[in-house]
């Protein structure tokens, strides 16, 4: 007796032809797809204890979000239209220094709720203080049902570039406790939870970390067969930062570091020029590409095509509350297929197949569960999303790859299956009180503000 089929969809299938298939299938035993076929095939083979109608759907592998703020979800839309040194050192770190482990929990919540009703079943969480409440947020992890690498923020510096201060006290953490911090961490919280939970080390951008504590995070996390993940380029000031500092690249400095390899994510990348595409494409490492948060913030454009023809693995993230200001990978997908062709004008650049592969394929090979995830196959582990294509947004349909990426939304996504258990259906949480969690967001979240006397309401009078 088989679990779940889902029938009746076109399938998506992310396998090695990338295969589509109409009118298809896909069962799941457990935690695993047992097979993908046909529907009249998969029928004729499974009996299911529940089966869903998949009819004018798309079935398609849960996205994976390379590089997300868990704990800015709350401080959404709180330094709209800012330049970057004020967004951050006037509103998001003073911010979050305020928060409580109750906040950080809160904020966890709703951003776990965002991600799943849009489509991500994966997540990289990239710089978790411990004031946020680190156990708290991997609860949330387990409960939710979403998966996620939840990465413990690394610095003994307080720089940032070439800012020796920049990090606001209230955000300062020292590097032997942030070092024996991420070791609990991981003997804890690493594989728990059926293995949706993985921990990482969050290290902090260049100025916020000696070479020598570089080195040891990339020892302990050689030693600890788990990954790193690093704000890289973001801005033109960390490439003049390395070059006058280190007289290195990025990726030079990386190297240099021992911060490259599969089990590394360099997030943005906008600014890393093209002789370290060899070092990223030699070493397997990722870069993370989050367009929203980089044309919001006015960062630049990262590289993507060229990286992609250089032999760059390149996943997609949404970044966080006050940069992007939704967790919507669909949206981001968009994003990413279309402000290239405007940058090299060239319409036949990164077409949306390409980034459907960027947001599964490419996002699952750089959290390290690349053989487990990113595919519809029989054997893999059973994290899908079915969305529905009956809107009048999205009809007709003649291509459904270029339809989800260019036409639809996040509120497109009907049923969520993670780990082989369906977490949303219909556009319902099934693991978490939705309506309780919003209104206290919207509560809590103002009562940050005050508490910081932050003026972030409209510029415009209101009465």
């Amino acid at each position: 007796m088989t679990d779940i089929v889902l029938t009746h969809g076109t399938v998506v299938t992310m396998n090695e032809r990338r295969e589509i298939i109409r009118d298809g299938a896909v069962a799941i035993d457990g935690n695993r797809i047992s097979a993908v076929g046909k529907t009249t095939e998969i029928k004729a083979s499974h009996r299911a204890d529940i089966e869903l109608d998949c009819d004018n759907k798309l079935i398609l592998p849960g996205l994976v979000d390379c590089h997300v703020h868990l704990a800015q979800a709350l401080i959404r839309g709180c330094a709209d239209d800012l330049s970057l040194v004020p967004w951050l050192s006037e509103r998001v770190l003073p911010l979050q220094g305020s928060y409580s482990p109750r906040e950080g929990e809160l904020s966890a919540k709703l951003c776990c709720i965002e991600m799943i009703k849009s489509g991500t079943t994966t997540f990289v969480e990239s710089l978790l203080h411990w004031k946020y409440g680190f156990n708290e947020i991997a609860k949330v992890v387990d409960a939710t049902g979403i998966r996620g690498v939840l990465s413990k923020s690394m610095m003994n510096l307080r720089g940032y570039a070439d800012q020796p201060d920049a990090i606001p006290e209230g955000m300062a953490e020292d590097g032997e406790t942030t070092m024996r911090q991420a070791l609990e961490m991981i003997k804890k919280w690493h594989g728990k939870a059926d293995n949706r939970i993985h921990v990482w080390f969050g290290a902090r951008t260049p100025g916020g970390c000696t070479i020598d504590f570089y080195r040891e995070i990339a020892e302990q996390a050689r030693k600890h067969r788990t990954g790193i993940t690093i704000h890289l380029g973001e801005v033109k000031q960390d490439i003049d930062y390395m070059r006058k500092e280190f007289k290195m690249t990025p990726m030079e400095f990386m190297r240099h570091c021992g911060v490259v390899g599969p089990h590394v994510i360099y997030a943005h990348g906008v600014w890393i020029p093209q002789k370290d595409f060899k070092i990223l494409s030699e070493t397997n490492s990722t870069v993370c590409h989050c367009p929203a948060s980089n044309l919001k913030l006015a960062s630049g454009f990262a590289p993507v095509p060229e990286m992609l023809h250089a032999g760059v693995n390149v996943g997609l993230g949404c970044d966080g509350g006050p940069s992007n200001n939704c967790y919507d990978m669909i949206r981001e997908m968009k994003l990413a297929a279309i402000v290239h062709k405007a940058r090299l004008l060239d319409p036949e650049v990164l077409p949306a197949e390409h980034v459907l592969e960027m947001a599964t394929l490419n996002g699952a090979r750089a959290t390290l569960w690349g053989k487990e995830l990113g595919s519809l196959e029989s054997g893999k582990l059973a994290d899908l999303i079915v969305v529905d294509q009956r809107n009048p947004h999205l009809v007709p349909v003649r291509n459904p790859v270029s339809n989800l990426v260019y036409t639809a939304n996040g509120s497109d996504v009907d049923t969520v299956i993670i780990d082989g258990k369906i977490v949303m259906r219909g556009r319902k949480v099934k693991t978490i009180d939705e309506t309780e969690i919003v209104e206290r967001a919207q509560e809590v979240g103002l009562e940050v503000d005050k508490r910081l006397g932050l003026e972030t309401g409209p510029s415009w009078p209101v009465k």
